[in-house]
């Protein structure tokens, strides 16, 4: 039997206001993404008008629900949303769209437009964001509400496309998810079959339904994404689900509406060009002008007396909760701030001059899971975890919990498993969602796995703190696979990150205050697997550690001859060449350079008296040297690796590689003595 013929929807002109600010403001900038908006658009109306909890008074109102465009390109379906619900976005800045300066960029960005709940572009990103956002909920939900009393109830929805779900990082999240049963993740699927190459058959031809019921998740296949009732029950439905997330399937046209372009490839990424635009509006009957909205548009899709209501009655229940429980309910307000708790800098500074006065020497691992003992009981919403590494990234503190299915207690460390980029973005996501101070660990060489979510935190500037260990060739008989060269450099690169290499259990414990209490962006904790030696240090020094970069051991007399400046397990290296020299006569100055982010922000002053012009330097790591030939200076010289290691052990690799005690001495004559310092070979 023929198939029956398709019941196309009647027109819904909250749809056709989307569909055309979208349009227009593509078309004003003659750049952008028209046909993910026009395919959503019902998407939109059904999700933003029947389910999604906000007020656009109030973006940051805490037990609002999230909502996540992981298709990002489609930023102008958000730009609209956020418009007509009546968040703090003219109609000026929609006629700005990606104009230098506008509040409407390419691609949405958290913190820079009202209501968008995290920068997405670089496509799983979001929905791995997403994750995070679900789990954040489900563990503050655990550990403050009561009975009686709830304060923690909302959901999170994204929006993903086919591009999101050929990204390997939405297997990583989805998978965990799944795990997990975080049954407030709300997913739309995109289904429209075409992305920027063409139809997408031939190169993904997965059986999306399967994949995510194998994930263990609720499905919902085959919904008329240009109904808004279908895609209502389907989200009623999804919502009734509380121990699965649920994915939505939506059969959509992209570009739809758009004649003579709707469903092909070229819709994707350009202008509709204004002959199809009027086009467009003869068709679907639309009179107003470009950028003209209709008053009743205005009047359908404000959220603003809603809005204010449900935030008022979660206000009400938050006023009756802090009067059951009020220290519950301090403590709620402060983590949902981003605040430490009053009194836990004094603290810090009592314990970092403890351990200096104990002297471990240590792993800088280990003494980083000393640290976490140390600071997690104060920081409550300390939540770690490590990508199938917790044994050996030494990220589970003493007592810890693990978080499980079903959430019967709020645990503190999640077994991420295998899926290093998965792991990134759940942090920042769960960053941005608020409530916690997230860590994940990994091997140092694995970082390039997660590169992209610790650009992205820094770009966001979310405090995700990134746990790296088995620094170097240290790590020994692993071999070049895992020995690290090229990433300290790499992770400096990128702007906003703060890298700390600490040189023993002092600087390790100095580096995770500096990390927690960091507001403004990621920091990356890299560590060793190899025991570190404690280095002394007086009141004045311990202070200094928090600048990035201070004089460790002084010279004898009163101007070094030459300052050697090492990071981690290489301090060690540079003290005993200190020594060795010392006894030819030679004036070394030995400086730790545990953060290079924090030191290069010091005034010019604190710089120039750690490291006085005209002093030749010589920089030690073991790593990749290109970074730090600006430190050296002219005619300084930097010890490093820059070439991949190999497989044996540790002593006897820093002895190949040429990293002793005796090739930084020799290094140093050369810098200041060259006629009586022969290389050694």
């Amino acid at each position: 039997m023929p198939a029956a013929p398709r019941t196309v929807p009647a027109r819904d002109r909250r749809a056709d206001v989307l569909r055309f600010l979208a349009a227009d403001a593509v078309q004003a900038a003659n750049s952008g993404h028209p046909g993910a908006p026009l395919g959503m658009a019902e998407m939109a109306v059904a999700l933003w008008h029947r389910h999604l909890r906000h007020d656009p008074a109030a973006p940051d109102w805490p037990d609002r629900d999230r909502f996540v465009l992981s298709n990002g390109h489609a930023s102008m379906l958000l730009y609209a949303l956020l418009h007509l619900s009546g968040y703090d976005l003219p109609l000026d800045e929609l006629r700005r769209f990606r104009q230098l300066g506008s509040r409407t960029p390419g691609h949405p960005e958290v913190g820079h437009t009202p209501g968008v709940e995290t920068t997405t572009g670089p496509l799983g990103q979001g929905l791995g964001n997403a994750v995070g956002m679900a789990l954040g909920e489900a563990l503050l939900a655990r550990e403050f509400n009561r009975d009686g009393h709830v304060i923690v109830d909302h959901h999170t929805y994204v929006f993903l496309g086919d591009g999101c779900l050929m990204e390997g990082i939405s297997h990583e999240a989805c998978s965990l998810a799944g795990a997990l049963g975080l049954g407030k993740l709300i997913c739309l699927y995109d289904d429209n079959g075409i992305s920027i190459d063409g139809e997408v058959g031939p190169w993904f031809a997965d059986d999306t339904p399967r994949r995510f019921a194998a994930y263990g998740w609720h499905v919902v296949a085959d919904v008329d994404g240009h109904d808004v009732d279908a895609v209502d029950r389907a989200i009623a439905a999804a919502k009734a689900r509380g121990d699965a997330p649920s994915l939505i399937c939506c059969r959509t046209e992209i570009g739809h509406g758009a004649p003579g372009k709707a469903g092909g490839h070229d819709v994707h990424g350009a202008p509709l060009g204004a002959e199809t635009l009027q086009a467009m509006r003869s068709a679907l009957g639309w009179t107003a002008a470009p950028f003209e909205v209709p008053e009743s548009s205005y009047r359908d899709w404000n959220a603003g007396d809603l809005g204010a209501a449900r935030r008022a009655a979660w206000q009400a229940r938050m006023d009756a909760y802090a009067a059951a429980y009020p220290e519950a309910a301090a403590e709620f307000a402060r983590r949902s701030r981003g605040a430490l708790p009053a009194g836990f800098d004094t603290w810090f500074a009592a314990a970092l001059t403890a351990l200096q006065a104990e002297a471990p020497a240590v792993a800088s691992r280990k003494a980083s899971q000393q640290a976490l003992d140390l600071i997690a009981p104060r920081l409550p919403e300390l939540l770690g975890g490590s990508a199938d590494l917790t044994g050996s990234n030494l990220t589970a503190f003493s007592g810890v919990r693990p978080v499980r299915r079903g959430f019967a207690e709020a645990g503190r460390h999640v077994n991420y498993g295998v899926r290093e980029f998965g792991m990134g973005a759940v942090l920042n996501g769960l960053a941005l969602h608020g409530g916690h101070l997230p860590y994940g660990g990994t091997f140092l060489t694995f970082s390039d796995y997660s590169r992209n979510a610790i650009r992205m935190a820094a770009l966001m500037g979310v405090r995700s703190v990134f746990v790296l260990t088995h620094d170097s060739i240290g790590l020994g008989e692993d071999g070049p696979t895992h020995q690290p060269v090229e990433h300290l450099a790499s992770l400096r690169l990128v702007p906003g990150v703060h890298v700390h290499r600490p040189c023993d259990a002092v600087e390790t414990l100095a580096a995770w205050g500096a990390a927690v209490r960091r507001a403004d962006g990621p920091s990356c904790l890299v560590l060793s697997r190899q025991t570190l030696p404690a280095q002394a240090r007086d009141a004045g020094q311990l202070a200094a550690i928090a600048r990035g970069g201070y004089v460790l051991a002084e010279a004898a007399g009163d101007r070094p001859e030459v300052a050697i400046v090492a990071t981690g397990s290489e301090v060690a290296l540079a003290m005993a060449a200190r020594d060795a020299l010392a006894a030819e006569g030679l004036a070394v100055r030995v400086v730790s350079m545990p953060c290079v982010e924090l030191f290069d922000a010091q005034p010019q002053a604190w710089r120039a008296a750690v490291l006085p012009p005209g002093v030749p330097r010589l920089v030690v790591e073991a790593g990749a040297t290109g970074g730090w030939w600006r430190l050296a200076g002219a005619g300084g010289q930097v010890l490093g690796i820059d070439r991949f290691g190999a497989s044996g052990p540790a002593e006897a690799l820093f002895e190949a590689f040429g990293l002793t005690a005796r090739d930084v001495a020799a290094a140093a004559r050369r810098l200041t003595r060259p006629e009586a310092a022969p290389a050694h070979p």
